[in-house]
């Protein structure tokens, strides 16, 4: 289950992202605009931009798998520094390609993993209760600000992008 949860859903979401950034970049050719004024852009003042809404929705999945699977020290490093649609595109395909690494039965003990990180004083939560309630919301959270971030820009997106395809039985 949180192998589905996680690796599966988070990939989806990863991949909906590239594919609304595709968009982004479409928009500002058609556009004749500067992409970083996208890449640059917020919603408030006082809001992540987009490349880091990025970065975290990145963080977010290959972290979390790594934490739920007892291996948070071997998941790949990256030091903040993309400034392109290029950039980013290759952190989403290396974080794809770490997290689809694992299979379903490495998540075997998770459930009941304790997880922890340094800004929780010591304090944890069970990999169950870590991937429902920070690691999911986490994913959705930034994927959806980076979504609002370019449909508030002007960049033809839907709610179609966002889901991505579904997986329609007949």
């Amino acid at each position: 289950m949180l192998y589905d949860l996680t690796v599966v859903q988070f990939s989806k979401m990863l991949n909906n992202l590239s594919a609304i950034l595709d968009k982004a970049a479409v928009a500002a050719e058609a556009k004749k605009y500067d992409v970083s004024v996208l890449l640059n852009a917020r919603l408030a003042p006082d809001q992540f931009n987009l490349i880091r809404q990025v970065q975290i929705a990145c963080d977010t999945a290959k972290i979390g798998v790594a934490r739920l699977v007892g291996v948070v020290d071997s998941a790949p490093k990256h030091a903040d520094t993309e400034t392109t649609l290029d950039e980013l595109k290759t952190r989403i395909t290396e974080t794809l390609n770490y997290i689809n690494s694992f299979k379903a039965e490495d998540f075997a003990e998770a459930a009941d993993r304790h997880i922890s990180q340094p800004r929780w004083e010591g304090k944890y939560l069970t990999g169950l209760e870590f991937a429902i309630q920070h690691a999911i919301p986490n994913i959705y959270f930034h994927v959806t600000t980076a979504y609002a971030i370019l449909r508030h820009n002007g960049v033809d997106v839907g709610k179609k992008d966002y889901l991505g395809a579904m997986p329609y039985k007949v």
